[in-house]
């Protein structure tokens, strides 16, 4: 069972402390299992995320080991994975090709210091607010700018120094053409058909750990003349990273200030993102703000041990939860599993070709782009695009910095432009007195089998973690949940994936869902999204007298359907 805080002090205190008041054997069992697991999933990702970063393969080891172990132990999520993620990767190349390695340890630190003060003061639910059109859009472009950075690795291009932004860097790729390297295309080739074509095989051993093994063995057996970690990096230590203070000047405080507080921002949303996909996968309910402690108390320590950015990594908690993890204790045992990997297998990593690391963050880029969501974006008003799209070029094409705060502009403005339209003046006819009669709840028979929330006022970003709060425990709601959207007087794009949160959670229980009494902008957008296909156009009406109808029918074909 999930252990839920008792009292004041619980809502402070890790998940690891309250999940050990009912640990046992068989929950370390699972934990273990999971936590080797998720440990070599995150090997070939830690080191390319470190390569793809501009630092070194075992700077992203470091930082998986130290941070994914602080964040498992002192977050506010029962199975939480913290590391490297590809989030970071043009963030931190752009900090230190500008401040060199002294000046991302300061950023890394100061954001550390950032998401604490995030956390202590409650500011862990104000994340919500950055709308899921920014959010998405941004997350595209880095997918964009990640994938861009691994072509010369991939294909073996002899093209130098490579410019950090985006354009140039297509601009030297293409005019470098001629010297692509068809052996090293080939194994980056091999090692990408490997981890796009192993799920077909199984799921029980990771693809990238095939395609790592697979690269690393066609290299030296047949003694190819590829770039490796070794020859590029001259290998990776063994051994336990040297604790250090990274050096401190007060002269780029002010300078890397909007760094630190793009990577804090950057690290609270991404790892909140995973707190709540992992929330629905296992059942749990995270802690934001001991949440984001953890995470800022990781990303102080990680720069001591000369490592990277950490937040938490949505795959790879993914990963774990499939796997069976219970408790923090998987996270633990992960970040112990690559450690014992430094200790013990570190000589071996020379040998890893890059462009089998390339193929790795090919994928990677391509899983953490939600490119499904962009359809769904683009089938919803203009002003939202329009969010969208410039939240995504300036994300490739300028910075992350400007791309946030261009993207949050924008969606403010429309947010402004949303509430003011929900205001309305209309004098009151018979005809309107007419047509609100089958709205009315008062007059109504609902059946004990019939559960409806109502949504009152705009249903946008910023709000709708009132609905997830509301529909926390579902044990007590009936077969059928009708959503009454009656005074829900405007909706966006993250109102709409909050919806479809929902519904899918309630099938996922055996439940329907109908929605009813949409007024005419909510309606639009609900008919125009993927939403009216999620739930069924059938399950979408007019009024409270066609949803309770509709509520019998849709009993009874629960009814049938059990067994």
């Amino acid at each position: 069972m999930i252990a839920l805080p008792k009292t004041p002090l619980d809502f402070w205190l890790p998940k690891l402390v309250l999940c050990m008041r009912y640990y046992t054997w068989r929950i370390f069992f699972k934990d273990l299992i999971a936590g080797l697991t998720v440990g070599l999933v995150a090997l070939p990702l830690a080191m390319a995320f470190g390569i793809a970063s501009g630092v070194t393969p075992q700077a992203g080891i470091y930082t998986a080991v130290v941070g994914g172990f602080l964040i498992s132990a002192l977050g506010g999520s029962r199975v939480q994975i913290g590391g490297p993620t590809g989030a970071f990767v043009v963030i931190i190349a752009g900090i230190i090709a500008k401040f060199g390695l002294s000046g991302l340890l300061m950023v890394t630190a100061m954001s550390g210091v950032l998401l604490v003060a995030m956390g202590a003061t409650g500011l862990g639910t104000a994340v919500r607010f950055i709308p899921r059109a920014v959010t998405i859009g941004f997350t595209n472009g880095i997918a964009v700018l990640i994938a861009s950075t691994q072509i010369r690795d991939f294909l073996g291009m002899q093209t130098g120094a490579v410019p950090s932004e985006f354009l140039p860097r297509m601009q030297k790729l293409a005019s470098h053409w001629n010297t692509v390297d068809p052996m090293t295309a080939l194994v980056g080739g091999v090692s990408l058909a490997i981890i796009l074509l192993w799920p077909l095989v199984t799921r029980r051993v990771p693809g990238s750990i095939v395609a790592l093994l697979a690269g690393t063995a066609l290299a030296v057996v047949f003694k190819l003349p590829v770039e490796t970690i070794g020859s590029k990096f001259g290998g990776i230590p063994t051994g336990l990273p040297a604790f250090h203070l990274p050096q401190f000047r007060a002269d780029l405080i002010l300078p890397l200030l909007p760094s630190a507080i793009t990577v804090a921002l950057l690290a609270a949303v991404e790892s909140l993102l995973s707190a709540v996909v992992a929330d629905g996968m296992s059942g749990d309910k995270h802690n934001s703000n001991v949440e984001l402690m953890a995470q800022g108390v990781a990303n102080l320590v990680s720069p001591m041990v000369g490592g990277i950015p950490v937040t938490g990594a949505i795959a790879r908690t993914a990963t774990s939860i499939r796997s069976g993890a219970k408790t923090p204790v998987a996270g633990m045992i992960h970040a112990l599993t690559l450690l014992v990997v430094l200790l013990v297998a570190a000589p071996l990593a020379k040998f890893i070709p890059l462009a089998t690391l390339a193929a790795v963050l090919f994928v990677v880029a391509y899983n953490m782009g939600e490119w499904r969501q962009v359809g769904a974006i683009l089938r919803l008003n203009r002003a939202v695009q329009a969010v969208w799209v410039a939240t995504f070029a300036l994300t490739v094409v300028a910075d992350l910095t400007v791309a946030v705060e261009v993207g949050m502009t924008l969606a403010a403005l429309l947010y402004i432009y949303r509430v003011t339209q929900t205001t309305t003046v209309a004098r009151v006819t018979p005809e309107y007195i007419a047509e609100g009669r089958p709205h009315v709840l008062q007059d109504k028979d609902i059946p004990d089998y019939v559960t409806i929330l109502r949504i009152h006022g705009p249903f946008l970003f910023g709000t709708t973690e009132k609905l997830a709060e509301a529909t926390e425990d579902l044990s007590e709601f009936g077969q059928v949940v009708i959503l009454r959207v009656r005074n829900m007087t405007a909706i966006d794009a993250t109102g709409l994936h909050a919806m479809e949160l929902l519904a899918a959670r309630l099938r996922k229980t055996g439940r329907a869902v109908l929605v009813c009494g949409a007024r005419r902008q909510p309606r639009n957008m609900l008919m125009r999204g993927d939403f009216a296909q999620h739930i069924g156009p059938q399950n979408i009406l007019p009024h409270i007298q066609a949803a309770l109808e509709r509520a019998r029918q849709a009993h009874v074909e629960i009814e049938q359907s059990q067994p």
